[in-house]
């Protein structure tokens, strides 16, 4: 029985691999071996290659913390907002047993290919939550350092807690860092 795939089904494919292999070690080759879609389909999907596929990843990777993490942040209660954001990024990064696409291409040769959505992958996040931070009464100064502070920990958290292969380096930064924020927030 042949599996009749979708272009949305098969980007969560993509990006366990893109994950894994990172940009440079994925190739066509790998793709097809890794999903058993042929190289046909692929490009059906994706005419634009590998790189239109990482695009694709990125896109789908932004959508998810747009709706998950930025737009709470940006609009709904300030402290229930920054609460969920630690919660929702500890599921979906595995408590530290899953690498940030998007830092992941940040630090390699893929950075200027995709510098745009890496760069605005970050500088949203850090806007949303120095947003929440300042309806939660934080000075605008204080709350663009603590958002920083607050995404750069998560991702040196992803990075030691992988480096480590100890998942609870990952949920222990969390947990710092939330009650850091909460502290200045009361």
């Amino acid at each position: 029985m042949k599996t009749i795939y979708e272009r949305a089904d098969i980007v969560p494919l993509l990006a366990e691999i893109f994950r894994e292999l990172g940009y440079e070690g994925t190739s066509l080759s790998r793709i097809t071996e890794r999903t058993g879609i042929g190289k046909g389909s692929l490009y059906h999907f994706f005419p634009g290659g590998k790189e239109e596929m990482a695009g694709a990843v990125l896109a789908d990777v932004d959508a998810w913390f747009e709706h998950a993490i930025y737009q709470p942040l940006r609009e709904g209660d300030a402290h229930q907002a920054i609460a969920a954001m630690w919660t929702d990024v500890n599921d979906y990064f595995r408590s530290g047993g899953r690498i940030c696409l998007v830092g992941a291409f940040a630090v390699d040769e893929t950075r200027e290919r995709f510098s745009a959505a890496i760069g605005d992958y970050f500088v949203r996040w850090i806007d949303a939550l120095r947003s929440a931070l300042m309806r939660a009464g934080c000075p605008e100064g204080e709350a663009q350092a603590l958002a920083e502070e607050g995404v750069s920990g998560i991702q040196g958290a992803l990075v030691l807690s992988r480096a480590l292969d100890d998942k609870m380096v990952f949920t222990r930064s969390l947990d710092t860092l939330a009650k850091r924020l909460d502290a200045v927030m009361r």
